[in-house]
């Protein structure tokens, strides 16, 4: 039986939510599988992945095939390069311990993106907030100076120094 890592689709429109599961691949996509591996949430920033890492590697050791978005998550998770570190195991590369550290040092510099990521994503939330505050601010006191300006007594246009001027002029 071909098996496959793939993604299936709950939720509802607009707000896809997708379980990362292995399911035979003659199964249609929102049909039956063999085993559930995790979840994936792409309606938020960064995206949410929530996978059980040991079984989503024994299935790939034993032959099952990502789709390309799985792919993709698993690469992103960690599961491929740990397969990959696996392999140079086999092939006398690569000693258990070096390959631990191999892998504990990838997964720092992965961790240290997504907080970077988080935190610029957090500071741009706030300035835009505080950009969004200045500006509310700036247009209220254009329209309390709008109003203000309104509400006013007209200003009564003094007619008396034109009208010495006029004599001015007449009397030279």
């Amino acid at each position: 039986m071909a098996t496959k890592i793939r993604l299936q689709r709950h939720g509802k429109k607009g707000k896809p939510f997708y379980y990362i599961v292995v399911a035979d691949s003659r199964a249609p996509r929102d049909g039956r599988f063999i085993e559930r591996l995790g979840s994936y949430n792409p309606n938020t920033n960064p995206a949410t992945i929530d996978i059980n890492f040991d079984k989503t590697l024994q299935w790939v050791n034993t032959g099952a095939q990502p789709t390309d978005t799985c792919r993709a998550i698993l690469s992103y998770k960690g599961v491929l390069y740990k397969k990959h570190l696996q392999g140079g195991i086999a092939k006398g590369a690569l000693t258990e311990e070096q390959a631990e550290e191999k892998f504990a040092a990838w997964l720092d510099q992965k961790d240290g993106k997504i907080t970077g990521k988080k935190s610029s994503l957090t500071t741009a939330k706030e300035e835009a907030k505080k950009a969004a505050l200045i500006a509310e601010a700036k247009k209220k006191e254009d329209k309390a100076a709008a109003i203000a300006a309104k509400n006013a007594p007209p200003a009564v246009e003094e007619e008396a120094p034109a009208t010495e001027e006029a004599t001015e002029e007449g009397a030279e």
